[in-house]
């Protein structure tokens, strides 16, 4: 029989009461964490995959991982898998949003706690996760464009922007450009006047790039994407239509990885938004919290900055992904 950590703790209390067993027996029980990681698609989630797998083994819990290649059925797949192994937690980055509700009642129905990481999930019922650990997505978007507003404060427009869009129904795409929007709204000559999904990868980024700039050519402005990846794919497309990226188009990412500092340095990106990837630490310290039955915040977020090209190879050695 496979015992988990409920199972275990049921069985201490029959064997204390019996004699049979030293508590010592049990002391070693290592806690097993699911977690159910969206894919591969970023700089910045491979930072964040390995700064969950190294921090498990640092804190001695043992990890079961999968990574669900974004699509979503695959990580419901392993999420009923966690569920079926009896794990301790569960933990996951989802790939959208919505859809998750019927899963999350079977691991509530299981006495399984589930954290997000990165990324929320939309339900009826929030007492189906015990917290969200992870950046202010809306924020991030407004900082992108309280940058924009500041730059172009004397411009008198219009200022035609593009958007590059993370994945369809994802949080941080629909919050990057709630954030951003809301902060470009107020003034009436910021226009964004092309706007699709690059599925956060590099490839994508520069195929919808190049879609954009044979629609608008000239008239593009800026270029707003929702993380760097879909930046430096994009600045290939602006380089191979002989364009200058950063010149003769203004260019905003978010995410800070070291690949948005490399293209700050070499004066081919203006700003990128901080969007920490490092959550493992954070995240085994609420699992030990959640299994010794401690008290855990429903929100934990991610305290980030901004880095404009002009500090980047300053800021540049110190960046850990």
């Amino acid at each position: 029989m496979t015992l988990n950590r409920r199972t275990l703790t049921a069985a201490m209390a029959a064997a204390s009461l019996t004699g049979a067993l030293p508590l010592s027996a049990f002391a070693q029980k290592k806690i097993v964490l699911g977690f159910a990681q969206v894919g591969a698609e970023s700089e910045w989630r491979t930072a964040n995959t390995e700064s969950i797998k190294s921090s498990a083994a640092e804190a001695g819990i043992d990890l079961k991982f999968s990574d669900a290649q974004q699509k979503q059925e695959n990580q419901i797949k392993a999420i009923r898998s966690y569920i079926a192994q009896k794990v301790d937690v569960i933990a996951f980055s989802p790939v959208v949003e919505t859809g998750f509700e019927t899963v999350l009642r079977e691991a509530k129905a299981a006495k399984i706690p589930v954290v997000l990481t990165d990324r929320s999930v939309k339900v009826k019922d929030d007492s189906l996760y015990v917290t969200f650990m992870g950046s202010d997505f809306i924020e991030e978007g407004r900082k992108a464009g309280r940058w924009l507003v500041d730059k172009m404060k004397d411009n008198p427009g219009p200022v035609n922007i593009v958007e590059l869009q993370g994945t369809v129904g994802s949080a941080p795409a629909i919050d990057r450009k709630k954030g951003f929007e809301e902060i470009i709204g107020k003034d009436p000559k910021f226009k964004i006047i092309r706007s699709q999904t690059g599925d956060f990868t590099r490839a994508k980024g520069k195929e919808v790039m190049e879609a954009f700039l044979k629609a608008e050519g000239k008239k593009i402005n800026v270029l707003y994407a929702h993380n760097d990846d879909m930046a430096i794919g994009a600045i290939q497309a602006i380089e191979e239509a002989g364009m200058k990226p950063a010149k003769d188009i203004t260019i905003i990412s978010i995410d800070a990885v070291k690949g948005a500092f490399e293209a700050m340095m070499a004066g081919k990106l203006n700003v990128s938004v901080e969007c920490s990837p490092l959550l493992g630490p954070q995240l085994m310290s609420a699992v030990k919290d959640i299994v010794a039955g401690k008290p855990v915040p429903k929100r934990i977020i991610t305290q980030e900055g901004i880095f404009p090209m002009e500090v980047a190879a300053a800021e540049f050695p110190k960046r850990k992904y």
